[in-house]
């Protein structure tokens, strides 16, 4: 039977939204616990802006030493040839091209320049020429597919497959679908082009996690896999869009998906860690309502429902909270006496954070040279440095040196 596989787009949906930012640090930690986390594929830089050059670079040599294990670097290009060709040349082999398809945009986007017939030319020229240059996948978004006429998008699709596309994006914009419609329509997109489709659904009227869920069993029920585009924490434009950890939640937990397989081995323990990251980097915090990491998650008060959980969780909590790396009774990491090591940090507390991190060094020109990169990361970041990110620059200095070559 089709599985459900995870592509997470954080690093490109995410960080395009207004007022919220990561780092090319701060990406390549995400990148990192995606891959831990066993996430089949990260979205993870516009490999055709001369910006994410350096970004791109390293991350592609922390993928081929292995760091982030089986995870799949994908950029995203708009359909255009002169897209594709700058992305190839970063070394990037995995691709999503886009173009919007409904009538709307095409008008108002684009200034009427594209016609239907048109924006199927670009997007198949786009295809042919990546996979001429060596793309290893290829998939294809249609911008506003919830506002596409479905007979179109069918004409689109198969357009796709023919020009060597591996998987179809049905990307709900606008979040105007409800999981009846976006059933229905992913189900004959499947059925009729006979190719995996990507759920990409965006939060605008709350509905995200359940589009997707439900888009998903379409494309399972019409025959092929489904692939979820998801964010950390839901983060995203505007309103955000599918909540990774909450969709995984949904299909592993909720009534009648015990026939819908995720097909990526998650290891969900990582989740709490990738989830308080992701907060801390942009800045946001976590809804004390979110689902399995919110603070309120697994929290009881009211007497009965507290006295019945103890006897048994299973009574008001349908998963444990282990499960996703929790320890509710761990006291907060800051308690007590803290030394911290930054962009003005000497050598002396610079060692002692590394050696509470178990960390030691060959000699003092080695502490110094992770000593100069942790001061640039630390101004480059504008945020005190967590544990894991201090482990990376000790482990991987000479990526962490790309990554912070406009820095230092």
């Amino acid at each position: 039977m089709p599985r459900i596989y995870f592509i997470d787009v954080t690093n490109r949906d995410a960080v395009q939204a207004s007022r919220i930012h990561l780092s090319k640090l701060q990406k390549t930690m995400v990148n990192l616990y995606l891959g831990q986390m066993g996430v089949h594929q990260s979205e993870f830089a516009f490999p055709f802006a001369k910006i994410e050059e350096n970004y791109v670079r390293a991350n592609l040599q922390l993928r081929d030493t292995g760091a982030m294990g089986g995870l799949v670097l994908e950029g995203w290009c708009r359909a255009l040839v002169s897209d594709v060709t700058a992305a190839i040349s970063t070394g990037v082999r995995d691709l999503n091209v886009s173009i919007s398809t409904s009538d709307q945009m095409m008008r108002h986007k684009s200034g009427g320049q594209l016609d239907r017939d048109a924006v199927i030319r670009e997007m198949v020229a786009a295809v042919t020429y990546a996979r001429s240059q060596g793309a290893k996948t290829v998939g294809v978004n249609a911008e506003d597919a919830s506002r596409t006429d479905l007979g179109y998008l069918v004409d689109f699709g198969e357009a796709a497959k023919d020009a060597g596309a591996d998987r179809l994006r049905y990307c709900d914009t606008l979040g105007y679908e409800t999981p009846k419609t976006i059933y229905r329509r992913v189900k004959t997109l499947a059925e009729q082009v006979e190719m995996p489709i990507e759920l990409h659904c965006h939060n605008d009227l709350g509905m995200a996690v359940a589009n997707s869920v439900v888009g998903a069993r379409g494309a399972i029920d019409g025959g092929v896999d489904a692939y979820l585009n998801t964010s950390v924490n839901g983060l995203g434009e505007r309103a955000g869009q599918a909540d990774l950890l909450s969709c995984i939640l949904a299909i592993k937990f909720a009534r009648e998906m015990e026939d819908y397989q995720i097909g990526d081995d998650l290891n969900l323990k990582i989740s709490a860690k990738l989830a308080d990251y992701v907060s801390y980097a942009f800045g946001v915090p976590i809804p004390i309502n979110q689902p399995g990491v919110g603070e309120n998650a697994f929290a009881h008060e009211a007497g009965i429902h507290a006295d019945a959980t103890l006897k048994d969780s299973r009574t008001y909590e349908l998963y444990d909270y282990e499960l996703l790396g929790l320890d509710l009774e761990a006291p907060p990491p800051t308690r007590g006496r803290v030394i911290t090591t930054g962009e003005f940090g000497g050598l002396a507390g610079f060692q002692h954070v590394y050696n509470r991190l178990g960390i030691t060094f060959s000699d003092k020109e080695e502490a110094r040279r992770v000593l100069e990169l942790v001061r640039y990361a630390t101004a480059h970041n504008q945020l005190t440095l967590t544990d894991d990110e201090l482990r990376f620059i000790a482990t991987y200095p000479e990526q962490a040196r790309v990554l912070l070559s406009g820095t230092i």
